[in-house]
């Protein structure tokens, strides 16, 4: 088995991206990543013979590169793209995690998975039909998940004779589309996956684009994963109290830093019960440490025995979220059973998970005018909608657009443990302030 030497070059010191496509049905997003991986040489020789020899199997003249991606047996039977598929590969100049998501309507909530930790979006439209419902899903999606990074794919450019009135024509229109929605930056390529124009090499085809390749933005996006100066957040996932001769009195919380730094002596407040206590000490790794840092796993160690559980939420005193059993959010309904008013569920945020009601069902999202429609009354698989939930417990959530990780929960049926909604608690979509001075972007969680 061989691949190209520069699978093999050091890329320790570079940055890492995430990044999901999305697009409709025939978009063409498994040939883009697949196009994508096969000309920036990030592809083994045995898979792509394997390409090669399933290709020629259905008299194809040349690889379907989709196939790279499409892994399941189904989607390569039907052509289409069903669950997220996850690639990673590296260049010279950034390492990158891809998602790439199904883009038929039913399996829009998939999106959800694979945009919930992207940096960026690549959401694709067919040359030929513009942008249609469903592109105007996927920037909904893309824009409710605040990814920071959107380009705008228009594929098939070959079929159109490579015209720049199509390409401009539709960049205008979902440039003014996404705009509205609040997602802070977009990029318009004009692109054919299939015949490689603009995917990783300039096109000859279109001289009248002087932009970035796909790759070339890829690599060059500015992207930031410093949560450090973020809120301070701690969920507590377990409690360590060994009892041994060695450590009698040992009592410390553990757990991984959604956000934020903490240093020793510093005041905390633990939430939601509200009492505040001293960091006496930090092991990390087996190690006392004086400071810690998102995305650290560490174990705190406090002045006062206080009552702490899985659940909790440890912050600094001076730099704690509101704390209610009230809660009013943004969901993507992901089942295939409808949410509806007055339903039991659990909520779960973080590390815990509280019972909760559905008090109301305010508003649903209609894509095609960014309308609210009044009291649904039930939100069914893909809907957008706005909700109102009572939880038993009080909980402490951020709102979605200070943090992507503790300002989102899940919605799950108890009866069977189903995943029901991912919930965005807050505001919809930024406002006129945040698109001016944007938050820094996490991680986000992954739904």
């Amino acid at each position: 088995m061989s691949t190209s030497t520069e699978q093999f070059a050091d890329v320790s010191a570079t940055t890492l991206l995430r990044f999901a496509t999305a697009g409709s049905v025939d978009d063409g997003k498994s040939t883009l990543v697949g196009r994508l991986l096969h000309d920036s040489k990030s592809v083994l020789t045995d898979q792509l013979e394997a390409v090669e020899r399933v290709s020629a199997s259905r008299g194809a003249d040349a690889p379907d590169l989709a196939l790279l991606t499409d892994g399941l047996r189904a989607e390569r039977e039907q052509g289409i793209t069903i669950d997220v598929a996850y690639r990673y590969f590296a260049t010279a100049r950034r390492r990158f995690i891809l998602a790439d998501t199904p883009g038929h309507v039913q399996y829009t909530r998939n999106m959800v998975t694979g945009a919930s930790t992207a940096d960026l979006a690549v959401v694709l439209v067919d040359a030929r039909n513009g942008v249609i419902e469903q592109t105007r899903r996927h920037a909904a999606v893309a824009a409710l998940l605040r990814v920071p990074h959107v380009v705008l794919a228009v594929n098939k450019m070959d079929l159109v004779a490579y015209e720049e009135r199509v390409f401009a024509e539709i960049a205008e229109e979902f440039t003014a589309y996404a705009g509205e929605l609040g997602v802070p930056e977009i990029t318009a390529i004009p692109i054919s996956a299939l015949a490689g124009d603009n995917v990783v090499e300039p096109s000859a085809n279109m001289d009248w684009y002087g932009g970035p390749t796909v790759l070339e933005h890829l690599e060059t996006v500015p992207v930031s994963h410093d949560l450090t100066s973020c809120h301070a957040r701690l969920p507590v996932q377990y409690v360590i109290r060994p009892q041994t001769a060695e450590h009698p009195d040992y009592r410390g919380y553990a757990g991984q830093i959604a956000a934020g730094t903490f240093r020793v002596g510093e005041s905390v407040t633990v939430l939601p019960s509200g009492r505040t206590s001293k960091i006496t000490g930090i092991d990390l790794l087996g190690k006392a440490v004086d400071v810690a840092w998102t995305p650290q796993s560490i174990t705190l160690l406090l002045e006062d025995d206080i009552d702490i559980s899985r659940g909790d939420l440890i912050v600094p005193s001076g730099d704690t979220p509101p704390t209610s059993q009230d809660i009013e959010a943004t969901v993507c309904h992901v089942a295939d059973t409808p949410l509806n008013v007055g339903q039991r569920v659990l909520l779960k945020h973080t590390t815990r998970t509280v019972k909760a009601i559905v008090k109301e069902i305010p508003s649903r999202l209609t894509l095609d005018d960014l309308s609210q429609h009044p009291e649904p009354g039930r939100l069914v698989a893909n809907d957008i909608g706005r909700v109102k939930v009572r939880t038993a417990e009080p909980l402490a959530l951020d709102s979605y657009a200070d943090s992507r990780r503790t300002g989102s929960f899940l919605l799950i049926d108890p009866a069977d443990g189903t995943t029901l909604a991912a919930g965005m608690a807050g505001e919809a979509f930024a406002t006129a302030a945040e698109e001016a001075a944007p938050a820094v972007d996490d991680e986000g969680w992954d739904f």
